[in-house]
């Protein structure tokens, strides 16, 4: 990618005219994007969207007193104004003494070398390579099964551009930013002509780390027509598997309870426990910004804080939750370099690259040793209560008898209480599996409750 001085070298003139206007401490979070989306259904091209966008985000903080505003004119006269602007509204925002820049010690001097996060043959691709593919993505998912009838489409998805900080502690650094994905979502139908959806997708920074097209159309019509003839069944206690996706759906549910925000909002049923083991030996969770072509790598925060590796769980001892710099002094802990940002919204914690340690087990040993209980596939609604822990989802999946996979079920809910259930973990499987900027391998939990909805 050739360098793109542009969007940082303007957020550069934007700290120094919010500075000349009257700011005590600004930054700038700038943005530069080409993107396009191709979604092919029934074989036919149904959309084409390619477009490009710059825009950036001015906060200015003077005596506790923040304000925000963003702009995508990027003219002299427009910078000027707003600059101008964004520093009056600082003057009448209610004050808050935990607002501020980083440490000036915190901030990085970063370089991307290594991290991998932009892949040039994306920013090559043609419209008709891109249809190309998603023709074949669906049109595999399509031939996989006679019961496969209709299809809500395939799509591919590109981004390309450049991410820029800068502010009035000298900070000012950037960082290029790739992306592909292909999604598609197949309809199958049962004897009594019940339809059952199912989509899949691949996300990568790199091309050449996007799964086959084809595969993720067959997985797709295959998880489709697993579903046909789902069954419901009674309430009880039973031992519950997580597939790897499934699993990674717990993951971001406890990132979000391992969250800065959520500690002194007293949001959160980890609030009390740090340093206390909370889950089973074969808990340990970590998020890593500096994980090489993933999803949520970066050199630095939404703050300009060098990123680097949080280890919140550690065989199940909770260890910490993720902050930025304004939780941090809410909390009187150090910003653990977990900002996120966008334009229009101030810095806040969250996780990058989540993924839980592996375990040996192979995913049939795990479900091999279950003699009655359920393998999930599929998760619905939001019923987690972070402040409680309770967990309460609509799913669907299999059911196991004696070790083996015996039919399918849906209609079903399965409920526990979170910490309970990071306790009662009892086989983690090899089989770790990336889905954008969160991996997890097949997971069982040795008793939940199982009802019929």
């Amino acid at each position: 990618m050739s360098a793109t001085p542009g969007v940082l070298e303007t957020a550069r003139r934007l700290v120094d005219l919010a500075r000349r206007a009257g700011a005590e401490q600004c930054d700038v979070l700038a943005v530069r994007y080409d993107e396009s989306e191709v979604n092919v259904r029934l074989g036919e091209v149904d959309r084409l969207i390619d477009a490009g966008s710059r825009s950036l985000g001015l906060r200015v903080i003077n005596g506790g007193r923040t304000a925000l505003c963003s702009t995508s004119d990027f003219s002299d006269t427009a910078l000027e104004q707003l600059a101008r602007e964004t520093v009056e509204l600082a003057r009448i925002s209610e004050p808050d003494e935990f607002a501020g820049l980083p440490d000036p010690a915190l901030l990085a001097r970063p370089s991307a070398d290594g991290l991998q996060l932009y892949d040039e043959s994306i920013e090559g691709m043609t419209v008709e390579q891109k249809i190309a593919m998603a023709v074949e993505c669906e049109a595999a998912g399509r031939a996989y099964d006679p019961r496969i009838t209709n299809s809500d489409g395939a799509s591919v998805s590109t981004r390309t551009g450049e991410v820029a900080l800068a502010n009035s502690l000298g900070f000012a650094a950037s960082y290029p930013s790739s992306s592909v994905s292909v999604t598609v979502e197949l309809m199958a139908d049962d004897a009594d002509g019940k339809k059952r959806n199912a989509y899949w997708y691949s996300m990568e920074r790199s091309l050449h780390r996007l799964a086959d097209v084809e595969s993720i159309g067959r997985i797709a019509a295959r998880r489709a027509v697993d579903q046909l003839g789902a069954r419901k069944v009674g309430t009880k206690q039973v031992p519950v598997v997580f597939e790897p996706i499934m699993a990674a759906s717990l993951l971001r549910e406890v990132a979000a309870c391992a969250n800065g925000a959520s500690l002194y909002r007293g949001a959160t049923f980890l609030a009390s426990l740090k340093g206390t083991k909370v889950g089973s030996e074969l808990f340990t969770l970590e998020d890593d910004p500096l994980q090489p072509a993933r999803g949520g790598s970066r050199p630095f925060d939404g703050e300009g804080v060098t990123a680097r590796r949080t280890v919140l769980f550690e065989s199940g001892v909770f260890r910490d939750f993720l902050f930025d710099s304004y939780t941090g002094r809410r909390t009187t802990n150090p910003t653990t370099g977990s900002a996120h940002r966008g334009v229009e919204s101030l810095p806040s914690p969250g996780s990058s690259n989540l993924f839980l340690r592996a375990g040996e087990s192979t995913p049939e040993e795990i479900v091999e040793g279950v003699v009655d209980g359920l393998y999930v596939t599929s998760l619905m609604g939001q019923g987690f209560n972070p402040t409680t822990g309770d967990y309460s989802r609509g799913c669907g999946g299999f059911w196991i008898e004696n070790g083996r996979i015996a039919y399918p079920v849906g209609e079903i809910n399965i409920s526990g209480n979170m910490k309970k259930m990071l306790a009662d973990i009892d086989a983690a499987g090899a089989d770790l599996t990336w889905f954008g900027s969160v991996a997890a391998p097949t997971l069982r939990i040795s008793e939940m409750t199982v009802s019929g909805l």
